[in-house]
């Protein structure tokens, strides 16, 4: 059984205008589709946490016309969870459709990164795998960022961590700051990031509490 985590690069005229929000507004990083209900085929029901501040972000979801119904709910870091019905436009049909085709499970969360890029995992053989890298519509190119034996643990580990929040563990694992004795400190990781002490030990912080929520739900087995 193999996976295969992609970057789906969209022309702004085919993303959606959220996804287009997030990336033109400073202070969003992503947001992350973490369910979804399509028992109702016109109007899907979807369940996202995003990673910025609500209030600028509402008004222009009000805007939306494909979407008739939302909820907000705040959390305390800054962040927010977003419960939307929404009728989906026909070239995400087909975006969708590719990664949701027979024989292959879609994995969540699926993340709308504010470098324009849609990065979803699937799992399935081989050959199906590469024709939903294939069909990908007009205005989509999808980039394979990693394929291999699929492995739930390994790829939950990291997956809710920022691209912020990576470098800082690469630079923290780099200059030894995890190292028994410690080797290196969050100086020097934030030296590597060209940012200050206190933004480094945050990043590292959030990071941190990540991968331990994952390999604590995940279990030993």
């Amino acid at each position: 059984m193999r996976y295969l985590r992609v970057a789906v690069h969209q022309k702004p005229a085919v993303r959606h205008p959220m996804h287009q929000f997030v990336v033109e507004q400073e202070g969003y990083t992503v947001s992350r589709l973490i369910q979804y209900n399509t028992a109702l085929d016109d109007e899907p029901a979807f369940l996202f946490h995003v990673d910025g501040d609500p209030d600028p972000y509402e008004p222009i979801l009000e805007d939306v016309e494909s979407v008739s119904t939302y909820e907000i709910s705040r959390c305390p870091d800054d962040t927010f969870y977003l419960y939307v019905r929404e009728t989906i436009p026909e070239h995400s049909q087909d975006f969708v459709g590719a990664f949701t085709q027979p024989g292959l499970v879609g994995l969540m969360p699926v993340e709308y990164r504010a470098d324009g890029t849609v990065r979803l995992t699937a799992v399935g053989p081989a050959e199906m795998l590469q024709t939903a890298v294939d069909e990908m519509p007009e205005g989509m190119d999808a980039e394979v960022l990693e394929v291999g034996e699929y492995d739930a643990r390994r790829l939950d580990a990291g997956s809710d961590l920022t691209d912020r929040q990576f470098e800082a563990v690469l630079a923290a694992v780099d200059c030894g700051y995890y190292e028994t004795p410690s080797e290196g400190s969050v100086e020097d990781v934030g030296d590597r990031l060209d940012c200050a002490p206190g933004t480094a030990a945050e990043l590292l912080r959030r990071a941190e509490r990540s991968v331990m929520k994952n390999v604590a739900s995940t279990g030993p087995f």
